[in-house]
């Protein structure tokens, strides 16, 4: 559960790793999720998202506020 994104959901992929002898192992690809902390001025708290590189993004665009709205619609405790 550690690989996963509070805002985007997103979540480790699954694949093969093929070596040069086309022998396949499974593998598995994860989100670039970051510990951030945020200031969330309605609440006058901080609070820390697990944020994929995506969220981080579209944290700075939509603001912390309508971020955390979005988290809270997912059933997502912050």
């Amino acid at each position: 559960m550690s690989a996963h994104c509070m805002l985007t959901g997103a979540t480790p992929g699954f694949g093969n790793s093929i070596s040069h002898s086309h022998r396949r192992t499974s593998r598995r690809f994860d989100p670039n999720v970051q510990r951030k902390r945020y200031w969330l001025p309605s609440e006058c708290r901080h609070v820390r998202l697990r944020l994929s590189a995506k969220g981080i993004k579209t944290v700075d665009a939509i603001g912390v506020e309508a971020a955390v709205a979005r988290i809270r619609a997912r059933g997502v405790r912050v």
